[in-house]
């Protein structure tokens, strides 16, 4: 009673469990304590002396996983899947993270696990269990079955209800129920391949082709033979780009460079828990990243058909420059299975107290010494670059801040204006780099936001900044990330189209002039004109130019006025089909019947 009770409130405060929808509160009480009885109960097999030390056992370990969402729930609004736990042994590199999420009141959280202790400790005789509803282990059995059954069955249900949508399978089903369902497809998911053959593709090209543009045949080869730089610009949001703080522009080069370049303002990071790793995946596949983990930890051994594979059919050195340890996300295994020659990391780096804070290396230090490297690459070269400052929770020393930090009740948000200027100092430090080694005339540069900066846990302070409340259509909006793609010789512009990191692949495969075909691609070129505006997040969230489909919600794309959701049923089920199929390629590793199919066509 004590676990249901404690669990309920966290749930309720943390979790945004919604007290006034009564169906998910009862399902979620209803839920959690059918999963507490069918864990607890197993104490009434055991011998009395081994029941207080299994009971606290388990009171342990509930709290444990409670409490670690709540951790990690403060900042990514997410609940921990079981393929994250791949990444505990990353946990070094997490650990800058995790302790700016720990706060000296969470103490509070263990106040009930004090109190049992103390009570075991008083050898207080309050929890020797009767078999008062369970006289017989076949009932205890039964009753298991049946609560497994129902959760797995709801939780299927609800996933294809809700379109992927974690966070409402949690608060319906519950926090440890979840577990139960996710054990369920952690062992569905893994088993496969196994099962999977050639004619899986019959629908999955027939999704493709209803929605396949053409490609702009003006922009096809603008790029042709240059050398292609891609910046992977930590945690950087839109909401930024052209914007001032204290009178002080926050991207002071970006905003120049933009002037000169193609710039998509509306361009939507879709990672999910792989964060910079699914942004490096999304763009170098055009798959969408997986629901649960991320793919460079548990599918590193598939086939893929990536873009560095693809260029360096056509003479390209690929390479990836990076100041962390190499094995983080499975980095080492990942990068040659999708093409790169070669990985630039930690150890080829000189790193120092002086030139590192937060995750590592400065990012103007990490481009001055990653020049060395890009000056004596073959050309044409790919290279991926892969930025740190500006990484949540956004420290910074004093003395490298081109920016004050804002002023609010939120230190993240604070922090974050300076670390954001200052990984676009860097940027300005690369180009005049680049210009200085005679690259910079003969490089396409393309610089994308990963993933958000600013978790919604600190929308209240960061509406003072924007100078507007955040609703559920400002939320949407802020999953806007910048895309930037400088083609030297080239007239950019401003692009308003509704597009996401998925787009990226086919976009730089038109501009360098190398046909589609033979590429299985989600994403369509950005230039295409006969492009129509799409993106869906992760999540299940789907933004096209008439509509937004948001938690089961349906808004008008323009006013963000809500609309009938019958409205958004297309884009919904396009949306939902999309992560379905891709998912598919992922978990059945069907890239590997590709070459036989496309022999067979031929």
């Amino acid at each position: 009673m004590i676990t249901w009770l404690k669990t309920f409130v966290v749930s309720t405060l943390i979790f945004q469990l919604h007290i006034a929808r009564i169906f998910e509160v009862l399902f979620f009480l209803g839920s959690t304590l059918g999963f507490l009885i069918m864990t607890y109960g197993l104490g009434i097999y055991l011998n009395v002396k081994w029941q207080n030390r299994y009971y606290l056992f388990l009171h342990c370990l509930l709290t444990i996983i409670l409490y670690a969402n709540v951790v990690y729930y403060r900042e990514f609004t997410d609940i921990i899947t079981l393929p994250m736990l791949s990444m505990s042994a990353n946990m070094g590199d997490l650990s800058t993270s995790i302790f700016a999420l720990v706060k000296w009141y969470d103490i509070i959280y263990f106040f009930d696990l004090i109190l049992i202790v103390y009570l075991l400790m008083k050898k207080t005789n309050c929890f020797n269990v009767q078999k008062i509803f369970f006289q017989q282990t076949k009932g205890y059995v039964f009753t298991t079955i049946i609560i497994m059954t129902i959760v797995i069955s709801l939780g299927n249900v609800l996933e294809k209800t809700h379109f992927f949508n974690r966070d409402q399978l949690v608060r319906t089903i519950g926090l440890y129920s979840f577990y139960v369902y996710d054990m369920f497809v952690h062992t569905q998911t893994n088993a496969q391949p196994v099962f999977s053959n050639e004619d899986d593709w019959s629908r999955i090209e027939k999704h493709l082709n209803e929605y396949r543009v053409s490609p702009n045949p003006d922009m096809f080869g603008i790029a042709k033979d240059m050398n292609v730089i891609v910046v992977s610009l930590e945690s950087v949001e839109s909401f930024v780009i052209g914007e001032t703080l204290y009178g002080e522009e926050i991207t002071p080069f970006l905003n120049e460079l933009i002037d000169d370049s193609f710039y998509f303002e509306n361009f939507y990071y879709q990672t999910g828990q792989g964060k910079t790793s699914d942004a490096e995946f999304l763009i170098n596949n055009s798959l969408y990243p997986l629901g649960r983990g991320a793919v460079f930890l548990t599918h590193d051994t598939n086939e893929y058909q990536a873009l560095p594979e693809t260029l360096s059919q056509y003479g390209y050195f690929n390479s990836v420059l990076h100041a962390n340890d190499k094995t983080f996300y499975n980095r080492d295994v990942m990068y040659p299975n999708l093409g790169y020659d070669k990985y630039f990391s930690f150890s080829d780096y000189n790193i120092s107290i002086r030139n590192s804070v937060g995750w590592g290396l400065k990012d103007i230090d990490f481009v001055e010494q990653s020049m060395n490297y890009i000056t004596k690459f073959h050309e044409p070269f790919y290279s991926t670059i892969i930025t740190l400052t500006n990484h949540f929770p956004f420290h910074l020393d004093e003395e490298d801040h081109l920016i004050e930090p804002f002023d609010s009740e939120s230190i993240i948000l604070n922090q974050y204006f300076p670390t954001v200027r200052y990984t676009d100092e860097a940027i300005r430090v690369l180009v005049e780099k680049l210009k200085e080694a005679g690259l910079y005339e003969n490089t396409m540069l393309v610089m994308y936001g990963d993933h958000y900066g600013i978790a919604n846990t600190h929308y209240e302070q960061l509406a003072r900044f924007l100078d507007k409340e955040i609703d559920l259509y400002e939320e949407v909006k802020l999953n806007r990330v910048p895309l930037i793609i400088h083609i030297p010789g080239i007239k950019g512009e401003v692009l308003d189209t509704i597009s996401g990191q998925i787009d990226v692949m086919p976009t730089l495969l038109n501009l360098l002039g190398i046909p589609e075909r033979d590429h299985t691609m989600f994403g369509n070129d950005l230039f295409s004109k006969d492009r129509k505006g799409f993106a869906v997040l992760r999540n299940g969230t789907v933004v096209t130019e008439e509509n937004i489909f948001i938690n089961e919600t349906c808004l008008n794309y323009k006013n963000g006025e809500k609309i009938p959701l019958e409205l958004c049923e297309p884009n919904r089920e396009r949306g939902a089909w999309e992560l379905y199929f891709s998912d598919k390629i992922i978990y059945r590793d069907l890239f590997r019947f590709k070459e036989n199919r496309l022999l067979v066509k031929e």
